[in-house]
Order: C-alpha cells, then structure tokens, then sequence
C-alpha cells in the first residue's frame, strides 16, 4: 500500500552522497546483490488457500492476491519468511483488500514452503480498532539477545496507520503491544510506518544492538528519523530543536529517491558505522507533491514512481549522523514480475536481510504483488 507520508518539520541533516558502479561497489556498502538463476519470484498467491477470519467469522482465501513486503530471520538452520499477504475480500484498489502476514520456510534460502493459515492478523484483541479492516502489513523481524523475536509492523485500519509492536519465542505465537510510539500523548495521533532496528551479526544471526545502552530504530516514509528504546517496545522518537520529529533522509531532487525515502530492513552495525538499506522512490510528472508543496525533479533514468533500493551510512557513535548516502540504486526493478503488477510502475522494495550459508539475501517486494530474492557474495562480513 502507498499512502501520502506524514508531514514532518525538522532539521534535515545533509549525508555525503556517493556515486558508483558495478566495477567500483563501495566497500562500505553490501552487495553487489544479483537475482537467482532462475529469476523467478520464490513466493507467490495461493487463490486455493483458505482461513477461518475471527473477525468476518467465516473462511477467507487469505493470500488469494498478493504476496509481498516481506520480513526475514535465520532460525534452527533455515529461512524464515514473513510476508504480507492480501486476501480477494475489499476493492479492487491498493490498500483495500485486508492483509495478513504469513510465514515460508526454507533449506536453501531460495526455494520455500508456505504455511497453510497466516500466523500474524487482526483479531478480537487490544489491536483491533487500529489493525481492522485494513489488516497487518509490511513486517520487518529483528531477534532480542534473549531470543525472542521483535517485529515492527504497519497497522492499517482504512482511516490511520501507525507502526505496531509484537513478540513471539517461536514465529506463531504472538504478543501485541500496540502502536511503537503509544496510544497516547505527543505522538498518539501521528500517522507513520515502515521501521527497522538496528542489529549486529552474531554468527547466522541478526541480533538487536545496543549502543550507549539503548536500542535504536531508523523509521519513516517520506522522512526517515531515528527512536530509541530500553526495551525494544517502547520506543520514543528523537526531535530536534522544534521538538519534533528529526528528520535524517529526506527526499532529494534529481534522484531515484525524489518523491521519499522509506526505511528497508532493520539496520546493521558494521565495522565502518551503521548500514541502512533503504527504499525510494522516484517523483513522477506532477507539480505538486503529496504534502502539497511543490514536487522535487524526478530521476530520469527510471521511470516514474518507481521505487528502488538505496544504501546510507550512519555514524556508529552518532547513530542520527549520516556519512554516506547514494546517488543511484544499488538494485532497482528489471524482471517483468518486478515491473508489472498490482504497483502498475514497479518496486523492488526490500525489507528482509539474512546472513545465511556465508551470503546475504535480501528479500524484497515485487510490484506489490510477489516476494523475491536477490544473494550478495560478501568480500568481508561487516
């Protein structure tokens, strides 16, 4: 789903921007990511597949439309996947049918087994009023040192959205807590989504990482700003001198991420500072923009409103301080089934990053309607 980004006033802090190429990738990027072999998607619908809504009280074909946005963890030796799966109830639109997450598993990374039922939904619970009708999107996955495993969310109720909070200890089971800002005060009303937390790599595993003894969350579309916490479910946004919002990335006239920037995965601590892949997209012909201000000169190199995938560089003792930042995308839409689909203008919009058999896989999002994956042979583990 694509919604107008809230408009956020703030400090923009300016990033060094960095050219490459294929034959010059940075070092302090990851990558360079290439398609699998067969460059094909490795989740798609199921229209057979069917669930028992708690909320419409009778069988649904939960992911009869589309399977994308996904999150991914390593666990017991495999590839867990969660994804945003849109059932055939609602209109015909993005954003109307309802959304579940369900999960895929897998040996090789590349090759998976869905779930029969999604293991993530809106339900009978707390969440209700802010996850129904709309449903559960776009999930990003982190794992606490305890393991228990953290994941940020979009709650989509049709009218609002925020990013949820929820546990598990075994990817099925979950706890909700409810909006990562809170249901009340300063920031109760504030529309936002899409956040990653930062991690560190400890072995196969991307664990939650503290710095000066917090935890840290890159979050935003349209803006992208920075939260912290002390215990991965209460998270509060760091501002500027206005008091609101700081705002790190913002969009930039001329480059593929014109119209926005949206957080990718959760971020990872390297040894040359914190790496955040990152979503943008691209402006299109109009005037004037979503928030009603004049629109920045798109890209012309890709085609309108595209999103593609970007890389920036913070600070590891200044996490709001960025050092590097892109001028092209590192991985953009080029197969047929990440250039047509629901998303009629294409996306390869990436929110999973596993280490996995020695390579990085990045999961993304095919044009709203697939999940794919792209593998990265790394010269050196962060």
């Amino acid at each position: 789903m694509r919604r107008s980004p809230p408009v956020v006033a703030a400090i923009f802090c300016v990033a060094m921007a960095t050219a490459f190429s294929a034959s010059t990738f940075p070092h302090w990027m990851l990558g360079p990511f290439t398609r699998p072999a067969n460059d094909a998607p490795v989740i798609t619908p199921k229209p057979s597949a069917t669930f028992h809504d708690p909320l419409r009280a009778a069988p649904v074909h939960w992911e009869a439309q589309h399977t994308f946005n996904p999150a991914a963890i390593v666990r017991n030796g495999k590839v867990f996947v969660l994804y945003r799966a849109e059932d055939d109830t609602g209109k015909n639109t993005i954003g109307m049918h309802t959304s579940r997450l369900g999960l895929a598993t897998s040996d090789d990374g590349i090759h998976f087994t869905q779930s029969p039922e999604p293991v993530f939904y809106a339900a009978k619970d707390a969440q209700m009023s802010r996850e129904w009708p709309g449903g559960v999107e776009d999930p990003r996955i982190v794992q606490a040192e305890d393991g228990t495993y953290v994941l940020t969310y979009t709650q989509w109720n049709r009218k609002t959205y925020d990013i949820g909070i929820a546990t598990s200890k075994d990817l099925l089971h979950w706890t909700k807590y409810g909006p990562a800002f809170g249901s009340t005060g300063k920031y109760a009303n504030l529309r936002y989504k899409s956040a990653g937390i930062l991690t560190r790599l400890d072995g196969d595993h991307l664990v939650a990482a503290k710095l000066q003894g917090r935890y840290w969350m890159y979050w935003g579309e349209g803006y992208i700003g920075l939260a912290t916490s002390n215990d991965l479910i209460h998270w509060n946004p760091m501002e500027g001198a206005d008091g609101k919002p700081l705002v790190l990335l913002a969009p930039r006239a001329g480059r593929f991420d014109s119209a926005l920037p949206e957080v990718g995965p959760p971020a990872l601590l390297t040894k040359n500072g914190i790496l955040l892949i990152y979503n943008g997209k691209n402006g299109g012909h109009a005037a004037i923009g979503a928030d009603g201000k004049a629109a920045l000169a798109p890209d012309l190199s890709l085609p309108s409103s595209t999103y593609s995938v970007g890389q920036t560089l913070f600070s590891a003792t200044n996490p709001a301080q960025p050092l590097k930042r892109t001028n092209h995308p590192f991985f953009k839409p080029e197969m047929p089934f990440e250039r047509s689909g629901q998303y009629a203008a294409g996306t390869t919009f990436a929110e999973g990053l596993v280490f996995f058999h020695g390579k990085w896989h990045l999961y993304y999002g095919c044009a709203d309607s697939l999940v794919g994956v792209a593998v990265a042979n790394p010269s050196s583990v962060p």
